[in-house]
């Protein structure tokens, strides 16, 4: 059976604070016990956002070592997933309210998250995200800065929050400024709404990537447009059982929206939280959702190339890819130097 860690993938969903180690948070913490153990057991996505939050302040109100052990331990978490490329949400208007200083913690987040990288030989780039719980001024703020660093650490922007509860239309400004300094619209849609919230993301915020998506599959025709336009949705199986998207990892949609067509990729969300990392997650798609090498393989490929990855990079992963699958399972797969070492 061939190797998923030495399969070359890239993470494009995964919340920089969710990401926190529990070992790191109850260090920070100061409390080995009563921490949020990432067994899943939400009530409410209010239950999840309260104990994301409590994880973030420990960040954004401590000093800034805790930051940059936090973008260390996340680009290593995942390089050694198998991660040639990382690409973590952040918004920096959460940590700086000024947007100056804003930017200058989002270059720190950069600067070290691409020295991390480069030890490992891997690739770094940001996600900024805009909140939809906040003042729709504050997202078209949140595009400015992520487009003074667009082409230079910063690849992509996003919306999270509840979209059940705030529509796309007051952030169209935000990601309009967005995609015209060159990001990619990766906007959270399709997860706590319906089919409604994944066709605004298209129309109104000209979405290429979608955080999770999955509800699409309640309608087939937007299913076919998805797949159609070569729209990616960066799934996260195991948070949407957690958070009750659907009932288990046997009625998720993932294995119906492949044979449909619909370009996807494997992600954690928030592994502090929900528990498996990026290669748990690809190990579950192979048991659970009986997914073959060559699927899993096609996963891979569908995230670097929809990645903010130099062209380079992809390019030089994409290759890997097919060797990882041209390998003999028997024999095993590339020896991890081989894997990582051209993709700087």
């Amino acid at each position: 059976m061939r190797s998923l860690a030495l399969l070359p993938k890239a993470h494009l969903h995964l919340h920089l604070e969710g990401a926190m180690r529990p070992a790191t948070l109850a260090e920070l913490s100061g409390e080995c016990r009563g921490q949020p153990s990432g067994s899943g057991g939400f009530t409410s996505f209010e239950d999840f956002t309260s104990l994301y939050g409590a994880a973030a302040r420990l960040v954004r109100e401590g000093p800034r070592e805790n930051l940059l052990r936090l973008v260390r331990e996340v680009v290593e978490d995942a390089a050694a997933d198998g991660a040639v490329w990382i690409e973590p949400h952040l918004n920096p208007l959460t940590y700086e309210d000024d947007p100056d200083a804003a930017l200058d913690l989002l270059d720190v987040v950069i600067d070290e998250g691409r020295r991390t990288a480069a030890r490992l030989g891997v690739g770094f780039g940001v996600l900024v995200y805009a909140r939809r719980n906040a003042d729709p001024s504050e997202a078209v703020a949140t595009a400015r800065l992520a487009a003074r660093r667009a082409g230079n650490g910063v690849v992509s922007f996003g919306l999270a929050g509840d979209e059940a509860q705030f529509a796309p239309e007051p952030f169209a400004e935000a990601f309009a400024i967005a995609r015209d300094a060159g990001l990619i619209s990766a906007p959270h849609a399709g997860e706590l709404a319906g089919p409604a919230s994944v066709r605004a993301a298209l129309d109104v915020l000209g979405a290429r990537r979608i955080a999770h998506g999955v509800r699409a599959v309640e309608d087939p025709a937007l299913v076919a447009r998805l797949a159609a336009e070569g729209v990616v949705l960066d799934v996260c199986p195991t948070s949407n059982v957690a958070l009750g998207v659907v009932d288990s990892l046997s009625d998720h949609p993932l294995p119906l929206l492949l044979q449909a067509g619909v370009r996807c990729t494997l992600n954690a969300d928030d592994p502090l939280l929900f528990g498996p990392g990026l290669l748990a997650e690809y190990e579950t798609a192979r048991t659970a959702f009986a997914l073959t090498d060559p699927q899993l393989a096609a996963l891979a490929r569908t995230s670097v190339e929809s990645s903010g990855a130099p062209r380079a990079m992809v390019a030089d992963a994409v290759a890997l890819i097919g060797e990882w699958l041209d390998a003999s399972p028997a024999r095993g797969v590339l020896e991890q130097g081989a894997r990582t070492g051209d993709l700087r």
